[in-house]
């Protein structure tokens, strides 16, 4: 028993529990025939309406939940969300199974938009119950397993379609099993004691009080009890001077007094409410979005991520269009396998490459996201399923290796909290500027347009991307090698004293 409490109680509890989870709920071996699966005999849906009334809810969705969601996640310490996100990813399995009316469908999506709203809790939920020197492990390993479950999907799903062993809705109750595994997964999670936001200064002050117990004993002193109260936010420096005075007082005082001293502060900062967590919130936004180099990487993540997502979404239609139905989808899951792999491989490998990407960074972006609107420009003009594949391949690979590149730079010099913010903050300008695209270009309510003419426009997007980041970045590299010259004069004075010292 004393085993089992300490494995527990260790940082590699959660970990396991959350990627057992990450693993499970990623499983999804026909999500890579997902338009055949709808259009075909066991749904009997159009093209058209699948494109252009079905999946634009999704977008609609994701951004009418997205805000609410993230607030709550903090709110109600991670775990409740993790579960009610599988909970709702359970539901949406079970109506692609048994509903077939476009409205059921259109009700699908609304939930699975809900679904992803609520990843920020999954990746938000390991920083609050392991330490920060476990940080970079438990998040390599909970966004591994997250790819491998992707990958183990595609290529299960690619086995039992091309091998015959199982029809579609045989592999959607395959779904539902792994989906009710990762259910029970997130019911066993153990519950955080503090949050980012919402439940931070409670946790700090829950320490204080335990810090100012042991000092009863003599096992802890005032310098003890003013570094547990630190954190590494700059602009609540103020308020952690005002903690480790009221702690020092604390701690020179009675016994009798000490306990009483640290309550009334407790409650005193926890009448502070929603509200102030809200004003922080805000002076942290605006604080961080006043660097003009974190907000064009913003800029370049939000433009970006919502053009991905357009293209991710809806190229199986693509794929449709241009292959035969009865040929369709052969080798669709073996598309994603590969891609994910690859992905995977360009993301890892760019954190060995040596480039100072605050100089080089911006001509990159622009760069690679005409590489991108290249081959989705392939992707309409060539009417070939492989050179599809192909392209779709290396467009994801693309945008892996910026991400990757605009997640490090943003990153760099950011505290937890801010960089939560600040990824929220960039994903909801992706969603905005994707619900406009989905409204103008896809929905039926709207232009409603064929396949073809919207990765035409995607592909136009793209480009329009590469051309301003790629004058950014030229204007940057210049700026750069102006002031070089500028500060040269001193370096050829220096160089001068050095040759007279050395003859």
């Amino acid at each position: 028993m004393e085993a089992v409490k300490s494995w527990r109680s260790d940082w590699r509890y959660p970990t396991t529990l959350l990627c057992i989870y990450g693993f499970f709920s990623t499983v999804k071996p026909l999500e890579p025939f997902l338009i055949p699966y709808l259009t075909g005999p066991d749904k009997n849906l159009t093209t058209e309406q699948v494109n252009n009334q079905i999946f634009p809810v999704w977008t609609y969705s994701y951004l009418s939940v997205l805000v609410p969601v993230f607030l709550l996640t903090d709110w109600l310490r991670y775990k409740p969300v993790v579960v009610f996100q599988c909970v709702m990813l359970f539901i949406t399995t079970a109506m692609i199974l048994w509903t077939k009316t476009v409205a059921a469908m259109q009700a699908m999506q609304f939930f699975y938009g809900v679904v992803t709203a609520s990843e920020v809790a999954y990746f938000s939920y390991i920083y609050s119950v392991v330490d920060l020197k476990r940080y970079r492990k438990a998040t390599s390993y909970s966004r591994s397993v997250q790819l491998l479950g992707y990958t183990v999907g595609s290529v299960l799903g690619q086995l039992l379609v091309s091998f015959d062993l199982m029809s579609y809705n045989n592999i959607m109750v395959l779904t539902l099993v792994l989906t009710g595994i990762a259910l029970l997964s997130s019911c066993l999670l153990p519950m955080p004691e503090q949050s980012m936001f919402f439940h931070r200064r409670h946790t700090r002050q829950k320490t204080e009080t335990e810090a100012t117990k042991s000092d009863r004993d003599g096992t802890v002193d005032a310098t003890e009890h003013t570094s547990r109260v630190k954190t590494s936010s700059e602009d609540t420096r103020d308020e952690r001077v005002d903690i480790s005075r009221e702690t020092e007082e604390v701690a020179v005082k009675g016994q009798d007094e000490k306990v009483p001293k640290a309550v009334d502060f407790e409650e005193s900062v926890g009448a502070e409410g929603c509200s102030q967590v809200l004003l922080q919130l805000w002076r942290d936004f605006c604080q961080c979005y006043s660097s003009r180099q974190l907000l064009y990487w913003s800029l370049w993540w939000a433009m970006a991520t919502c053009g991905y997502n357009q293209t991710v979404n809806y190229v199986q239609v693509l794929w449709e269009h241009v292959q035969p139905s009865q040929n369709f989808s052969i080798y669709n899951g073996g598309v994603e396998a590969v891609s994910n792999l690859l992905s995977a491989a360009t993301s890892y490998g760019i954190g060995f490459t040596e480039v100072r990407w605050e100089k080089w960074g911006e001509l990159a972006l622009g760069g690679f996201s005409g590489l991108g609107a290249a081959a989705l420009f392939l992707m309409t003009s060539i009417n070939n399923i492989w050179v599809c594949y192909t392209s779709y391949v290396i467009f994801k690979c693309l945008y892996m290796l910026l991400i990757t590149i605009a997640m490090y730079q943003i990153a760099a010099d950011l505290t937890m909290e801010r960089y939560a913010l600040v990824f929220g903050a960039n994903n909801f300008g992706a969603l905005v500027l994707q619900t406009i695209i989905t409204s103008v270009v896809v929905d039926s309510g709207g232009l409603g347009l064929a396949i073809i003419p919207q990765f035409t426009i995607y592909s136009s997007y793209f480009s329009v991307i590469a051309v301003l980041f790629s004058l950014r970045g030229l204007f940057t590299i210049w700026k750069a090698q102006r002031n070089k010259k500028e500060t040269s004069p001193p370096d050829k004075n220096e160089s001068l004293v050095l040759d007279e010292h050395t003859f």
